[in-house]
């Protein structure tokens, strides 16, 4: 027996999932899970990499208990944020989270550099505080960037604490805003005009290529590149067709169609669309919401008093609704969901229910106007929308999801981030032929269903 481990570390927890194949079919198995690596420094809200690193590390060793020897790893992380190296390639701390509010004025002070209208045609990328351009351009005026050498997004940092090898992974580096969308490559001139040395920089590696050996441990495996951005492994496992559109559904709400060239139109840069690279080098043409962050957060606040099926039930059987724009700025990092919700809808007593039931048809209904977008830019006919990831198991959202858009919903696989890190290393170890060879082994290793 093969095995492969995805290491999938969202931005809430983290799990190394095995995987192997077996009568033609990938099977999976979760061995480790861990959290709790974001914390409050002094304001600022920073990842702990020294835990992270740790977890990591402890989730491979249960591999060595279990007798489960993985021939390969891959690690996918969140988007955007990363660690900076210096000429001893030691850390240069912190490592700041993306919810971090130290980038809000740069947003303004970059477009002063560069107009929004000119990046966007160089990159593709939306406008989002947290993008790392404006991340780095902090750094800058801080002088954070003085030291540094290297640069590693944080999957490529893991992986760099793995194996010793530095590598910038192609998926992972699209969400800076720093990748040329025609060239797949890093933007000189952009760095050059913000004043972020170029030197820092690794070449761009694609996907189901090789980082390193793995080190410090008493059996040999092979680190490799997946699709690093969650959502790229996510949407490798995705085969919805060229009509098709995916919602990645976790902590975030991902919503896209998958292109085969970046479209850096008016309309999608008012529209503030995102073309993120995938594997193979197709584009995800996406746009972000908040999604079960708003769920996790309600049920945070209420001390888990309820389960998310039981918040469900709240919601099915609650009186009614208001609508709420979810990524209003109120719910990125309130200090409490429920009093952010009910302040924005100006009703302090509203129910638990209804504050509940506000959020499901309010994304729902998001969904339906990024997939009416997704036609009207794309000069596409969306027939069907895949949903996948952890949220694809609340069936509510996915009833709601069907009614707003009115198209036909298919939910599964639930694990869609894990398993599109494991058909990339089974696509690196000739396990299977190519992508659409994987992708049809999704297909049929998976319950995916369609929402009635």
């Amino acid at each position: 027996m093969t095995w492969h481990l995805a290491i999938d570390i969202g931005a809430s927890s983290g799990r190394h999932i095995l995987g192997c194949l077996k009568d033609g079919k990938l099977c999976l198995e979760e061995i480790y899970r861990f959290e709790d690596y974001l914390v409050q420094d002094n304001g600022s809200l920073i990842w702990n990499i020294e835990k992270l690193v740790s977890e990591v590390k402890a989730g491979i060793e249960k591999c060595a208990k279990l007798g489960k020897i993985p021939s390969t790893i891959a690690i996918d992380t969140w988007g955007v944020d990363y660690v900076l190296l210096d000429k001893n390639k030691e850390e240069i701390l912190p490592a700041f989270s993306y919810r971090d509010s130290r980038t809000f004025a740069a947003v303004d002070e970059v477009g002063k550099i560069i107009p929004q209208e000119e990046l966007y045609a160089k990159t593709g990328i939306q406008k989002a505080n947290f993008n790392t351009l404006y991340q780095l351009y902090c750094d800058k005026k801080s002088g954070k960037l003085d030291k540094a050498e290297f640069f590693l997004m944080m999957p490529d940092y893991i992986a760099f604490k793995l194996t010793g090898e530095i590598k910038n992974e192609y998926t992972e580096a699209t969400t800076t805003n720093l990748i040329n969308a025609e060239t797949k490559t890093w933007d000189g001139e952009i760095l050059d005009r913000l004043g972020i040395k170029k030197s820092i920089f690794s070449e761009i590696s694609p996907p189901c290529t090789k980082v390193g050996a793995l080190r410090g441990f008493d059996f040999d495996s092979t680190v490799i590149l997946a699709p690093s951005h969650d959502t790229a492994s996510a949407v490798a496992a995705c085969s919805t067709g060229d009509n098709g559109v995916y919602i990645s559904s976790g902590t975030w709400s991902l919503i896209g169609t998958e292109n085969l060239s970046p479209v850096l139109s008016k309309e999608a840069l008012e529209a503030n669309f995102t073309n993120e690279g995938g594997i193979n080098y197709r584009y995800r043409f996406l746009k972000n919401f908040i999604g079960m962050w708003l769920f996790q957060n309600i049920r945070k606040n209420m001390n888990k008093k309820y389960s998310y099926d039981e918040m469900m039930n709240l919601a099915m059987n609650s009186a009614g609704f208001e609508e709420i724009d979810t990524n209003a700025p109120e719910f990125v990092a309130p200090e409490n969901m429920l009093d952010a919700i009910r302040a924005y809808l100006g009703n302090e007593k509203m129910s638990v229910d209804i504050v509940i039931n506000s959020v499901y048809h309010s994304l729902a209904k998001a969904y339906a106007g990024v997939v009416e977008e997704i036609e009207n830019i794309s000069k596409k006919t969306v027939d069907t929308i895949n949903i996948v990831g952890g949220g694809s198991k609340d069936e509510y959202l996915n009833k709601l999801t069907a009614q707003y858009t009115k198209k036909k919903v298919l939910a599964g696989p639930v694990e869609a981030t894990a398993t599109g890190n494991l058909i990339s290393q089974l696509i690196y170890s000739k396990e299977v032929k190519g992508l659409e060879e994987a992708r049809e082994l999704v297909k049929s290793s998976f319950s995916i269903r369609e929402v009635e």
